[in-house]
């Protein structure tokens, strides 16, 4: 009883220590729109069968938007899943999105945050509050290794640990 009262104090403690996950401010959808190419990335469930040139589309509609992620898998099938995404927050750098519908409504809302951006919004750091799950964006599929650790910085300013990032194969199109 004693080990599980101290183990539960110690729990506690950590929850109360992590990082918090601060995000951008005034993010324009506008200029967020379009294609993305993934840089990096922490491990995730979701993405364990793409093995080069992930790629992330975002088009706005209305008040929601489209997102479509696509990859290679290592047999060099395309692998692509659509999704929606809305805004959460006024600054529009706390999104929500779903890529499973069901009866024509999207479920299983995940976070995704936009965590830091460039000013002329050539990269892009995302992630959720947790720090599972990071992805680092460029516009273009190549990313020098000075704004690669910069960026890096940020997320471990954030919580995240730089070992878990993962370079993303980019086969140049």
């Amino acid at each position: 009883m004693k080990y599980l009262f101290i183990i539960t104090i110690l729990v506690s403690l950590s929850c109360l220590l992590a990082m918090e996950v601060t995000t951008a401010s005034n993010i324009d959808l506008k200029r967020y729109a379009g294609k993305w190419y993934e840089v990096a990335r922490t491990p995730n469930p979701f993405q364990r069968a793409c093995s080069s040139n992930t790629t992330a589309e975002y088009y706005l509609q209305n008040d929601k938007i489209k997102v479509i992620n696509s990859c290679k898998k290592s047999n060099g099938e395309l692998k692509q899943i659509e999704g929606q995404a809305r805004v959460v927050n006024k600054d529009n750098s706390k999104l929500k999105v779903s890529f499973v519908r069901v009866f024509g409504k999207n479920i299983f809302w995940g976070d995704y945050w936009i965590i830091d951006i460039d000013d002329n919004y050539e990269w892009a750091l995302v992630g959720e509050p947790h720090q599972r799950y990071a992805w680092i964006l460029s516009r273009s599929q190549e990313m020098n290794q000075e704004t690669l650790k910069y960026i890096i910085s940020i997320a471990v300013a954030n919580g995240y640990k730089e070992d878990k990032f993962r370079v993303t194969k980019q086969y140049l199109e």
